[in-house]
């Protein structure tokens, strides 16, 4: 984090000093709402959450270091005394003040380009490979996991340094406005789309109208704030529908299947897609200069598991373009890149002969059925023996009236997919089961159970080598923990 004084704070913050003697002279160099993540000069962030109370932790968070608070109320410590703190109305509104009076001052010091990502699935991969890209050109800064929201991103600034030359914001919504708020907050240079989907449908339905629209007007908002570039997916129409809201030039990325019309119109494109054996995508990366006339070709291999990362890998590419760097640059270090956030579908082969893919820190229908379509072309490979495929599933959350209906439509894929066993884990996931009962499954084929544990036990019991199983759900149905320990259970990992 930059140096900021608590006078500097209070003022960005629009904040009131309290318990502190010398507010010109106290420097702040870190910041963050977890008191076990503190270091000499650091602020703590009191936040408020649904589980518990950061002014509870104060005392700790000075005792580790922390020289400054940031609250919004007064606290004392035992003695009586007044903790130094910034107190404000609200502490993550005014996490989001400090954010941008932060990207305000490295702008004004160095020619950062902010890089803003967002999309229904594929924002933290797309991160991971964007920020793998900038960081051997020069200083760049990226989100940990998935922080992408009013806390997320601001957390994401508060570790950027005044020479930072990117700043990679990944940018996720669950209500209309989540994006331009987050926009006005760092600015983005350039702005990337990814896909519109069902993710937190339920809560996008809350604001009335069809939530397909609401969700992708929501999505379009990063498109009208991207000062410098836009870049979208042209194979998704929601997405290339979002042209017409841009206020900076379009970049196209794509198969050349998509909305746009062709190969024609894309920038950036993957051309002769082909998944090996390990489910990885072997493909032409294509970068086309349409004002020179001019077309650069790389052959490389993803190293992530899934078709549906082509998309991920394209969109990095592009927004690595834009950002200045040269195309041989971006094809050698996208060639064989991993993503480096976990449970994105992580593989590990056990000494015994099973498989694990452990995709399951976020879903939605979309990225369900990518999953799913992924493990069924790894059980049947062109080359080499047949292998038993297995799907964990848990529930999809935030579907809100879409709840059942989309995990019963799960259940029909699962069958057509022929994946050889299915279990369904948990009250939410049920309607999956049903749904692949309805659509022809037999009862050896699919199987509830209520939870984890007992979703371990039939695991330990029913999983022999040569199995490859998936693990996959929304990010609080746990199956990445259960997916953790059937990996551990003598693991390799490759």
């Amino acid at each position: 984090m930059i140096p900021l004084t608590a006078a500097e704070i209070a003022e960005a913050v629009s904040g009131r000093l309290r318990g502190v003697e010398a507010p010109h002279r106290l420097t702040v160099t870190a910041a963050d709402t977890d008191s076990r993540q503190m270091s000499p000069g650091a602020l703590f962030i009191a936040k408020p959450g649904e589980q518990t109370d950061g002014h509870h932790f104060i005392d700790d968070a000075l005792a580790a270091g922390a020289v400054l608070v940031l609250a919004e109320r007064e606290t004392h410590a035992p003695d009586g005394t007044a903790h130094p703190a910034v107190l404000v109305d609200d502490v993550v509104d005014a996490m989001g003040d400090l954010a941008a009076e932060i990207v305000t001052r490295i702008r004004a010091h160095s020619p950062t380009t902010v890089i803003g990502i967002t999309g229904s699935a594929g924002k933290t991969t797309t991160k991971d490979l964007l920020a793998a890209v900038l960081s051997a050109e020069a200083p760049t800064i990226a989100p940990q996991g998935s922080y992408n929201g009013e806390v997320g991103v601001p957390l994401t600034v508060f570790t950027a340094e005044l020479d930072t030359r990117y700043l990679v914001i990944e940018m996720g919504a669950d209500a209309p406005g989540n994006i331009r708020q987050l926009c006005e907050m760092v600015r983005p240079d350039i702005g990337t789309v990814l896909m519109v989907g069902s993710a937190h449908a339920g809560k996008f339905a809350e604001a009335g109208g069809d939530w397909r629209q609401v969700i992708a007007a929501t999505k379009g908002e990063l498109a009208e704030c991207a000062s410098t570039h836009v870049i979208l997916n042209a194979d998704d129409p929601q997405v290339a529908a979002m042209a017409e809201r841009a206020h900076a030039p379009v970049t196209w990325f794509g198969t050349g299947s998509g909305a746009v019309g062709g190969s024609q119109h894309l920038s950036v494109a993957a051309e002769d897609v082909r998944l090996d054996d390990t489910g990885r995508a072997e493909l032409t990366l294509v970068f086309y200069d349409h004002a020179e006339a001019d077309r650069h070709a790389y052959r490389i291999t993803s190293g992530l598991i899934g078709a549906h990362h082509v998309t991920n890998l394209l969109a990095a590419a592009s927004a690595a373009w834009r950002a200045g760097l040269v195309p041989t640059d971006i094809a050698e270090r996208l060639d064989g890149l991993t993503a480096a956030s976990r449970w994105r579908m992580e593989r590990t082969d056990r000494p015994d002969g099973v498989t694990v893919i452990n995709d399951a820190y976020n879903a939605n229908p979309e990225s369900m059925r990518e999953a799913l379509k992924t493990l069924a072309r790894l059980a049947r490979p062109a080359e080499g023996p047949l292998r038993r495929s297995v799907a964990v599933l848990g529930g999809m959350l935030e579907l809100g009236e879409q709840t059942a209906v989309r995990h019963a439509q799960i259940g029909e894929t699962v069958v057509r997919l022929n994946i050889d066993q299915t279990l369904v884990v948990g009250d939410t996931a049920y309607p999956l089961y049903r749904g692949a009962i309805a659509e022809g499954s037999w009862a050896d084929e699919v199987h509830w159970v209520p939870d984890a544990e007992a979703a371990h036990a039939w695991l330990n019991e029913h999983l022999s080598s040569g199995d490859i199983v998936l693990f996959k759900s929304s990010r609080d149905a746990g199956l990445r923990l259960l997916g953790d320990r059937i990996a551990e259970q003598g693991k390799d990992t490759v």
